[in-house]
């Protein structure tokens, strides 16, 4: 079984958040959500583990269930 990785992990982190602004930059709230939507779901696909995913989902609705 898969663990998530909860501690920083991206070596580029500032980089990444950079490219993640821009993605978004002149879309309406609703072109934002819609696309936060498709990332997810690519990024979800990705990872394809179930465990992880639902593990992912837990700590996103309730940020102090991270145990990383």
């Amino acid at each position: 079984m898969a663990k998530l990785e909860t501690s920083p992990n991206i070596p580029a982190a500032d980089e990444f958040f950079a490219a993640l602004l821009a993605a978004h930059e002149g879309l309406s709230k609703e072109e934002s959500d819609a696309l936060n939507a498709r990332l997810i779901l690519i990024l979800a696909n990705h990872l394809g583990d179930m465990e992880v995913l639902e593990e992912a989902l837990k700590i996103a609705r309730n940020p102090g269930a991270a145990s990383g």
